[in-house]
């Protein structure tokens, strides 16, 4: 170890050393903090009651509650924050920092050293920054910057300095275990050792080795809509959760983590990435799936997924021209003018129901809307008539108060039904046993008619399916759809409905005439919405979720190589038809064309499979060259297969076999099994966790994934002749970060093409004769 190094790794032991020490003192902390809690949590609940016996006092009793109350949030809050400033000390712990810069300010004559971490800290008396955290205004001259004169940014405007030093380090276990000086962002040599280690079951952060381009997309503040495309294993996902790392600790005081939600391709992904943020010290974002997001949209109904169409499609023609109008931006404004000059009588109303009797009938509902004023627009009338069924409702529990029924149920009520039937009212607050019965009876038809006052409130007295329909009937249809094909569609349409099901076609004009008939369904809360996989998402439903977030901005990221469930767009092609579908007024698009996720060997492969692959560009991380393995008889190739995932589990923690559809996984899956092969997963879409060991799914649960070794089943010719060829194959082969293994059952299909040949290792068994 030079003299250099020792003075860095003396420095490293005196952090570690004063971050041990603050640990300690936290950890005092929380633990006093923990016990004022739950002794302001014991008074509280020892005094929540109210004097209802003597007047005066009621008032000063709900005083000293709220008082209480206040004490009760503000001890919970402090345990918070002191728990949060543990946790940021533990996560610096044993690798304080990865980055130094050395910089000169205008005027001055002594450089300063700044050193770079996932969190800043200061030293025990608040005088000085021993760390600053990889987000604030100066660190971006470590990630942007060459040496010389560098300008950053800050809230006080554009800054100034020299850029005389840039160091980065590799600290494991408080040693330095590399060390090196740069003028680029991040050496290869860091990036080779942080990319060669093996997979485990989360993403790690990448702030130690974010590139400029990254932190380009990383510290985008400006972009109401920022469009990343990247190719596979660019780091685009790892630089949209350090961006939304960033965005929290930028507008700390405007943005929380509930103002940011994230669209996962699926639930496996959603776990996958799920320790970034909180390894950053920040609480995670929304996550959703846009399965998830109908589910919650259409309760009651099974939505059909992504996933069931892909597999449905693949037994089918191809030729989806009904689907591809009903996802597109042509059907969203038809359903806006739709919607817009519909007629008073034009409106398909419902029975609102109880006790499978009519309550309101559609005919009386319908009656109450047309008596309104004719001016006002739709969502505003029905405001109206809402309010309006809510007064018949309240004279209603009125009504039914004197109903037998009523009467029966109140008998069946036990005593502590009784009692919280009584709600704040005791038994001396009534004047006689007939006005006590009476309240009862009244407070109990009103706790049984919520269920109407809750269907009066979801619009459930419109029918929005009869509408949607009618909609589809006087849509103007394009050349390429013909009025046989289109009234089939809807005779389908009108079946599934009937047996409580949706086609995914469907979902995005359908929540758009039902939001915009009510005036509902928006949220305005949200600050971020981020859609990863976006080139899976049809265009409609973009618009759809712009609706539906009207505050937010969007960022929107993917790979159109990677488009398995419709045909590929070009980057550019797609940042001007998002920036109208999104109505953006300051778009950004960056293109990522780099991969960091496999090896040279893996990514030349994959590359040569794609028309424009000479725009990617392989990392100098090397490997084995991939393994084509072609075998003429079910035997052969599934001994292939089972000597392929016995070689590469024994290297590797974890495997996956990828297959082109559900039903093959199943069949591989129980191959294997019968095999004894050991450590073995079937994922499903409904999972969310990703084990080690041997993993078989299907190609599309592995978007966004990436696994130490990958075999690809059945990439011959006969296999995917209905599918995508070419984005199956570079799907499958880019999830792989150290090994890859195709297997060909017959002639190797034709993506496999000459030039990607070239970088394969072919083992080819001849067919018997």
């Amino acid at each position: 170890m030079d003299e250099e190094q020792r003075r860095e790794q003396a420095r490293v032991n005196r952090v570690d050393e004063e971050i041990a020490h603050q640990i300690d003192a936290t950890e005092e902390a929380v633990a006093a903090a923990h016990k004022e809690t739950r002794a302001v949590e014991k008074n509280y609940s020892e005094n929540a009651s109210i004097n209802r016996y003597e007047v005066d006092d009621i008032a000063e009793s709900r005083s000293e509650l709220e008082q209480q109350r206040r004490l009760v949030s503000q001890a919970a809050e402090n345990e918070t924050i002191l728990q949060h400033q543990l946790q940021t000390l533990k996560n610096l712990q044993g690798s304080p920092y990865f980055g130094r810069i050395d910089i000169l300010d205008p005027g001055e004559k002594k450089t300063e050293s700044l050193y770079i971490g996932t969190a800043s800290l200061m030293n025990d008396d608040k005088t000085d920054f021993l760390v600053y955290d990889w987000r604030a205004p100066i660190s971006g001259v470590y990630y942007n910057g060459n040496l010389g004169p560098v300008k950053y940014t800050t809230p006080a405007g554009v800054q100034s300095t020299e850029l005389v030093k840039k160091r980065q380090f590799t600290i494991k276990n408080g040693q330095i275990t590399n060390m090196f000086d740069t003028n680029d962002t991040v050496g290869d040599e860091l990036l080779q050792a942080a990319l060669g280690e093996q997979n485990d079951q989360y993403m790690h952060n990448i702030v130690a080795t974010i590139q400029q381009e990254q932190n380009d997309i990383i510290r985008d503040i400006k972009s109401d809509l920022l469009l990343v495309q990247g190719v596979a294993g660019s780091g685009k996902t790892s630089a949209i959760l350090q961006r939304i790392a960033y965005l929290l600790y930028h507008s700390r005081a405007e943005l929380n983590a509930d103002q940011i939600v994230l669209f996962s391709p699926n639930n496996l992904f959603s776990h996958y990435i799920s320790e970034v943020l909180p390894s950053l010290g920040e609480r995670n974002m929304r996550q959703v799936t846009l399965a998830g997001f109908l589910r919650r949209r259409f309760e009651g109904l099974k939505v059909e997924t992504l996933f069931d169409r892909y597999e449905d499609r693949q037994v089918g023609s191809g030729d989806y021209p009904i689907a591809d109008f009903l996802e597109g931006t042509t059907v969203m404004a038809a359903v806006r003018s739709y919607v817009h000059k519909l007629p008073v009588d034009q409106l398909q109303f419902a029975d609102l129901t109880f006790h499978s009797q009519v309550f309101f009938s559609a005919d009386h509902i319908r009656e109450i809307y047309q008596a309104l004023p004719t001016s006002l627009p739709t969502a505003d009338r029905l405001v109206q008539l809402k309010n309006k069924l809510i007064r018949e409702l309240q004279h209603r529990v009125r009504t039914e108060a004197k109903k037998d029924w009523v009467a029966k149920a109140l008998d069946d009520l036990n005593v502590q039904q009784l009692h919280q039937l009584y709600g704040q009212r005791t038994i001396d607050d009534f004047k006689d046993e007939d006005e006590q019965y009476a309240y009862l009876l009244r407070k109990l038809a009103k706790r049984r008619l919520r269920v109407v006052a809750d269907a009066i409130y979801n619009n459930y007295f419109i029918d929005f399916y009869n509408q949607y329909e009618r909609f589809l009937r006087q849509v103007d249809l394009p050349k390429n759809i013909s009025k046989r094909d289109w009234i089939g569609m809807i005779t389908e349409y009108q079946d599934e409905i009937e047996y409580h099901r949706l086609k995914l076609m469907h979902t995005a004009p359908l929540m758009y005439l039902r939001d915009l008939l009510t005036g509902s369904g928006q949220n305005q809360s949200f600050q971020y919405v981020f859609i990863d996989e976006m080139q899976d998402y049809p265009l409609a439903m973009l618009v759809y979720l712009r609706h539906a977030f009207p505050r937010a901005k969007f960022t929107v990221l993917g790979d159109s190589e990677q488009a398995l469930f419709k045909p590929l767009q070009l980057p550019q092609a797609m940042l001007v038809e998002l920036s109208t579908a999104l109505d953006a007024q300051r778009p950004n698009l960056i293109t990522l064309n780099r991969s960091y996720r496999s090896t040279k060997e893996i990514t030349d492969f994959a590359k040569a499979l794609l028309p424009d692959g000479d725009q990617v560009i392989s990392f100098t991380r090397h490997g084995d060259k991939p393994q084509l393995k072609i075998r003429y008889d079910q035997a052969a190739y599934d001994q292939a297969l089972l000597g392929s995932v016995a070689e590469l589990r024994q290297k590797y923690d974890t495997v996956a076999v990828l297959t082109k559809n559900l039903a093959q996984a199943q069949s591989v899956y129980r191959f294997l099994h019968q095999q004894s092969v050991s450590d073995l997963h079937l994922l499903h879409a409904c999972d969310s966790e990703l084990p080690t060991g041997v993993l078989v799914l299907p190609i599309y649960l592995a978007k966004g994934l990436e696994f130490d070794a990958v075999v690809a089943t059945d990439v011959s010719e006969n296999n995917l002749a209905n599918v995508d060829a070419v984005g199956m194959v570079y799907t499958m082969a880019t999830r792989a970060m150290h090994r890859l293994t195709l297997l060909s059952k017959g002639a190797v299909s034709s993506a496999i093409n000459a030039v990607a040949s070239r970088h394969l290792v072919i083992d080819h068994e001849l067919a018997d004769k």
